[in-house]
């Protein structure tokens, strides 16, 4: 059996976005149809849509969080207190590993909605020395907050 790390890094290098990878990865978990998933998180990749904004992986780590602890209808709002407080642990743990969680700087200032941009991305294989590690970070950042909750199961 696969693990979530490898599944997400396999869908990552198969062209989908880092926060598609995420989510995907955790959607037996979660009870999501896979491909719903996808679409879902499409417009996350690249730090929102190429913008180069909160890294993808990111976000595709705070929609898995609010899946799992977010609020729903008629629950407390203690329920948010708890996926904010996951959020937050999500995104300082990132930025302990990687210095930031926005994309550009990330990938060092490259524009990714410039064929300029995307053509460095290839030339200094940053999807591999960047992105996956990001990835493969946010899935390892998950695991740990979410064990921090025993009594909310998947």
């Amino acid at each position: 059996m696969k693990s979530k790390r490898d599944i997400a890094v396999t869908k990552f290098l198969e062209g989908y976005n880092c926060a598609q990878s995420i989510l995907y990865s955790y959607c037996d978990d979660l009870g999501f149809d896979k491909n719903s998933a996808l679409k879902m998180a499409c417009g996350f990749g690249g730090g929102m849509g190429c913008k180069g904004e909160v890294c993808g992986a990111v976000t595709g780590g705070i929609i898995v969080i609010g899946a799992m602890y977010g609020r729903g209808e008629h629950e407390d709002r203690a329920v948010a207190e708890l996926t904010y407080e996951k959020t937050r642990e999500l995104i300082d743990q990132f930025v302990e590993r990687h210095g930031t969680f926005i994309c550009r700087t990330l990938l060092k200032g490259c524009e990714l909605t410039t064929e300029e941009g995307r053509k460095y991305i290839r030339e200094n294989d940053l999807l591999n020395k960047i992105c996956v590690p990001c990835v493969q970070s946010v899935l390892e950042i998950l695991e740990n907050i979410m064990s921090h909750n025993p009594s909310v199961e998947c």
